[in-house]
């Protein structure tokens, strides 16, 4: 027998599937019915990226009230890490934190299989991360710029540099730092920062740019010698280290900024909570301690800000790669 409650509730549960129906596919949480948010990223273990978002994923955590999950994706560069986002479900289950590699790959990569930042949603620039030139000293005994030159330029292309890809923002800023002191050396790409920063510590490479974060435990023991800071001023987390441009190379300075994204098509609602929870997270007294120790500055900034900047960083980094000389693979 069919009761008036038994009713009433047939009847609530069939309005609230219409509703559901009609206000789309993904009208859901923040983290979807599964409790839990997956951060991809594209870059292996031991980049600039992955220490940061390690640092901050228990508050991120607590900001989302979900389990975070920090799932390494590299490959091509990182756009194998990206081409899993842009098919994920915009329900804010799946996120990434990413570095501005990803508005160098539209000026490096022929032909990619995703459109940026059209296939994905730009939710925060989070901060900036200081690159720093490394060299390996037991190969390499120059221990500054001016040496670095000079000893670059006694052996024309005879000396290699490591990346963490073909078009990074690592291989573009050594390219640039070659460009601006007239000199030329091989180029050896790794498969994330983690390999290249062992292959340059095993002596199979000479010299790389790097995130400070991800060498800076080598740059303190010895293993890694410092050139240079590649900032515009010296960081507080590394105040030994010089600048480039305070070294001779005043239009030597990239900055390496990290932002968080999501797939194309995610709700204002959703946007709005990721973006609330990464400023909560990055607010937290234990990821700002983090981000000093590893020199990072925090600035986010809005949605709005962070889709206008993708796409004025896509014009910049384009006549960047030009100038390099990097041509498309």
């Amino acid at each position: 027998m069919i009761t008036s409650n038994n009713r009433i509730s047939r009847r609530s549960l069939l309005a609230a599937s219409v509703a559901a129906l009609a206000a789309g596919p993904w009208a859901s949480t923040v983290y979807a019915e599964s409790g839990t948010v997956r951060f991809i990223l594209p870059n292996a273990p031991g980049s600039g990226v992955d220490t940061i978002t390690r640092a901050a994923q228990p508050a991120l955590s607590k900001a989302l009230g979900a389990s975070v999950i920090v799932d390494n994706q590299p490959g091509a560069g990182g756009v194998v890490g990206l081409q899993v986002l842009a098919r994920s479900a915009p329900d804010g289950g799946t996120l990434a934190i990413v570095s501005n590699n990803v508005v160098i790959f539209p000026s490096v990569i022929k032909s990619l299989t995703f459109n940026m930042p059209g296939d994905f949603t730009p939710i925060a620039i989070i901060g900036a991360t200081p690159m720093v030139l490394v060299t390996n000293p037991s190969r390499v005994p120059a221990t500054n710029s001016k040496e670095l030159i000079a000893l670059l330029k006694s052996k024309p292309g005879e000396l290699n540099f490591a990346s963490g890809g073909n078009g990074t923002i690592l291989h573009l800023a050594t390219q640039l730092f070659l460009e601006e002191a007239g000199v030329s050396a091989r180029h050896i790409p790794y498969k994330g920062v983690g390999p290249m920063v062992a292959g340059l510590i095993g002596g199979q490479v000479d010299f790389a740019t790097a995130a400070l974060p991800s060498v800076q435990p080598h740059i303190k023991s010895g293993s890694l010698r410092a050139i240079g800071m590649l900032t515009a001023q010296r960081t507080p987390a590394a105040p030994d280290i010089p600048t480039f441009a305070e070294q001779g190379l005043p239009n030597f300075v990239v900055d390496a900024w990290f932002a968080v994204i999501g797939p194309k098509g995610m709700s204002p609602a959703n946007v709005t909570k990721v973006h609330d929870a990464v400023v909560a997270a990055f607010a937290d007294p234990s990821v700002k301690q983090a981000m000093t120790n590893q020199g990072n500055t925090i600035s986010i900034s809005t949605p709005e800000q962070a889709q206008a900047a993708f796409r004025s960083e896509l014009t910049k980094y384009a006549a960047l790669v030009k100038k390099a000389g990097i041509e498309p693979e």
